[in-house]
Order: structure tokens, then C-alpha cells, then sequence
């Protein structure tokens, strides 16, 4: 059986209520989103089950098309404007094909691509297609990407029955304390892109709005990291919410930056569910991130800590522990990575060619982020250039140099 794409599937307990329903049917993308942004989400859907079809992959390697992200757990963003209700998270599909998932980018990725480009001039929004294989999710562990994945998704082609084999993917309490480490990178990394660009002699609205979106993100991920690391991660935001708000009783006192970041993570949902475009001072800006910034660090050094069983005093200290940060992959595919990306004169740099070219970045970042020294202390600029393979001496030229690698190994 295909279903159409009306399907949506959440956990029985946890769908969309009804009570409030739209003329025509509940909502499927949005908790309130109006009518219009509702059938304007359902419409771009169709326009990617037939662009794909008919287009760009064969039926008979094509296995399934779900939208992933908020608005397919049906929490998506609802921008209010005066032109009516518009979406504002980005619209994450993944499309899942028969056979080698690296061969099938190669063949199927710029196509995706050209098509994810046109839609989002459509939807105002951006749009990301994502090449996935069903044979790979089976066999693969779970992380906080294959939960959220499946266990809040709505078909656009396919069926339910096609997740079959897929129910390890369901236990968040499974999840490794290295995806919530993982998780805290990539949101820091956008505080770090948000200082950057707060130090520009020229500050642009769209800068604003950047910044906005990224002090959004790591609010929830502030909060979401506690939950992954302590086994209570849940698909919804409103969910996870509240088991924080049941967690606060047991640690308030054993860990006292936890209020401040319950605090945070309410604005964090309220922003998610019902966004607005930022348009602040940035000097305003400058101090919602700095708040921010400051509890990351704690967090970081807290989580990490956990994680490599290790006493970290300050973000300085992680950075120069010379434990693996990345023990999940091994040690041959490390090589193999690090040779492909860097080149054979990695073989004569300073050691780590069996580590995983991430834990550059876990490195760099607490340096560029927290240590206001790194910027001066010749040491740490030897450490900076050695970690991100890179001859820059200013904090836009790291910063770059970050983001270059970033978008490689994040």
C-alpha cells in the first residue's frame, strides 16, 4: 500500500490534538498554523513526490520520501505576518533509494539539489534533500538524527511498513552520550558564526535574523544535551519541556547553572513553535549570546567530562587533553578519512591521523568561543592553525577556516 501525502506518523500517544482542528481536517505540519500555511506546506509535499518520481529518481530504486524536522513531527515554526501565517524552520526531506547511498549522491544529489533550490524560492524557506538508504538505517546504531527520524516523520511517498527493522532507532535511552556532545558542537559552532558576525563593522538585518536563529537553537540545545545525556531525550519540544521541568527537582541543587537553562529552553520552544523575525541592537544580541556562551561552556566542560571520565577545569584545559574526544569510530576508517580530506602530509604533521578530523573542531571551538586568549597567546594560535589546517592569525580568518571544516565533519 503507498500512502498519499496526508500520512503523517507520530507516536499514538503524542499526535497532533484534534480539538482545535482546521476546516477540512486536523493540522499535520503545525500546532495553529492557519489553513492557508497548512495547505501551502501540503501542496510543496506533492511537489516533491512528483518532481522526484517523475524526474529525477527511477520508481524502481526510489523506496520512500519522508519530511523530517519540525514540521514533520508536526511542531513546525509559525511565522505571524500581516500577509497571514508563513513557515520559517527549513524543510527537511530525506529520500531514501535502493543501493549505495555514496553512488546514488553522485547520481541523484545535483538533481536534489537544483530541485531543493527551486522550492525554496516557493516556500520562502529553505529546503535540504537528504539521499538516505533504508538497508543502512536498519543495520546502524541509534542516534539523536535516527530518532527524531523515526519516530516523528511524515511519509510524502511510501509506507509505515518500510521502517520495519527499524525499532532500535525508538529507544532515546539508548542514544550515546557522544551524540549530545555532537549535538552542543553544532550549536555552539552557531554562537561562534553569531560572534563573528556580530563583530563586522557592518551589521545587516539579515545578520540580525541569523544570530536570532542561532541563539534559538542553542536555547534548546542547552536543555535537550541534559536530557540525551541522562536518557530522557523525547521527538517533542512541548515533551521535553516538561521532563525538564520534572528533572529540576532531583538536581537543582548538585547542579546550579540548571535553572538558567530551563529558563533558557522555555524561550528556546516558545521561539521554535511561534518565531519572529529578530531585529534587535547588537548590542542586545551581543548580550543574549554571551548569557548563552556562558552556559555552554559550563555545560561543556560538564558533559565532556562525563564523557572521557576526566576532571576539565576550564574550556583551555579541554582543548589541550590529549584523550581521543571521538572513541566512536575506528581507528583504520579514521586514517582512511583523514588522508582523503588533508592529503598524505598529514602523515607527517603532529600525530592524530587515527582520530577523526571532528575532534579538530571539538578542540578549536572552546578555544575560538571561550578562551579570549587564544586570540593573542602564540601557543594557541600554533594549536588553532594545527587544528584547522590553516595559516590565519585573526578571528575571521579561524572562524572561516572553522567553517570550512565544520561543514565536512559536523
Amino acid at each position: 500500500m503507498i500512502l498519499t501525502q496526508t500520512n503523517l506518523h507520530l507516536p499514538a500517544t503524542a499526535r497532533p490534538s484534534s480539538a482545535s482542528p482546521i476546516p477540512g481536517g486536523p493540522r499535520q505540519f503545525t500546532l495553529d498554523g492557519d489553513e492557508a500555511l497548512e495547505h501551502r506546506l501540503a501542496k510543496l509535499c506533492q511537489q516533491v513526490r512528483t518532481s522526484v518520481l517523475i524526474g529525477i529518481v527511477p520508481r524502481r530504486k526510489l523506496e520512500g520520501i519522508v519530511l523530517a524536522g519540525g514540521y514533520g513531527r508536526g511542531e513546525g515554526g509559525v511565522l505571524r505576518t500581516p500577509r497571514g501565517d508563513q513557515p520559517y524552520n527549513d524543510l527537511e526531506f530525506y529520500v531514501f533509494v535502493r543501493g549505495s547511498t555514496f553512488i546514488n549522491e553522485r547520481r541523484y544529489g545535483g538533481a536534489l539539489h537544483l530541485l531543493a533550490q527551486r522550492l525554496a524560492a516557493l516556500a520562502g524557506v529553505e529546503v535540504e534533500f537528504k539521499i538516505a538508504s533504508l538497508a543502512r538505517l536498519r543495520r546502524s546504531p541509534v542516534s539523536m538524527f535516527s530518532y527524531d527520524l523515526v519516530t516523528g516523520h511524515r511519509w510524502v511517498y511510501g509506507h509505515e511498513e518500510l521502517l520495519a527493522g527499524c525499532g532500535h532507532h525508538r529507544r532515546a535511552a539508548d542514544i550515546p552520550l557522544h551524540e549530545a556532545t555532537r549535538l552542543l558542537m553544532n550549536r555552539c559552532s552557531g554562537l561562534l558564526f553569531s560572534l563573528e558576525r556580530l563583530r563586522r563593522p557592518e551589521f545587516t538585518p539579515d545578520d540580525a535574523d541569523f544570530v536570532g536563529r542561532n541563539l534559538a537553537k542553542a536555547r534548546l540545545a542547552l536543555g535537550d544535551v541534559v536530557l540525551a545525556a541522562t536518557g530522557r531525550y523525547h521527538w517533542s519540544c512541548r515533551e521535553r519541556e516538561k521532563r525538564l521541568v520534572d528533572l529540576s527537582w532531583s538536581v537543582w541543587a548538585s547542579w546550579p547553572w540548571f535553572p538558567a537553562v530551563l529558563d533558557q529552553y522555555r524561550r528556546g520552544v516558545a521561539f521554535k513553535l511561534h518565531p519572529e523575525r529578530t531585529a534587535g541592537p547588537t548590542a542586545e544580541l551581543q548580550a543574549e549570546l554571551d548569557a548563552i556562551s556562558v552556559l555552554a561552556c559550563r555545560l561543556w566542560v560538564w558533559l565532556e567530562g562525563r564523557q572521557l571520565q576526566r576532571r576539565f577545569a576550564s574550556p583551555g584545559e579541554y582543548a589541550s587533553c590529549d584523550a581521543d574526544k571521538c572513541p566512536e569510530t575506528p581507528r583504520w576508517r579514521n586514517l582512511l578519512v583523514n588522508l582523503l580530506h588533508f592529503g598524505p602530509m598529514v602523515l607527517w604533521g603532529p600525530g592524530r591521523t587515527t582520530r577523526y578530523p571532528r575532534e579538530r573542531l571539538l578542540q578549536a571551538l572552546p578555544l575560538l568561543l571561550w578562551e579570549p586568549a587564544a586570540l593573542i597567546d602564540l601557543n594557541f594560535h600554533h594549536h588553532l592553525r594545527h587544528y584547522l589546517a590553516t595559516t590565519a592569525s585573526d578571528f575571521p580568518g579561524f572562524v572561516a577556516a572553522y567553517a570550512r571544516l565544520w561543514e565536512r565533519f559536523r
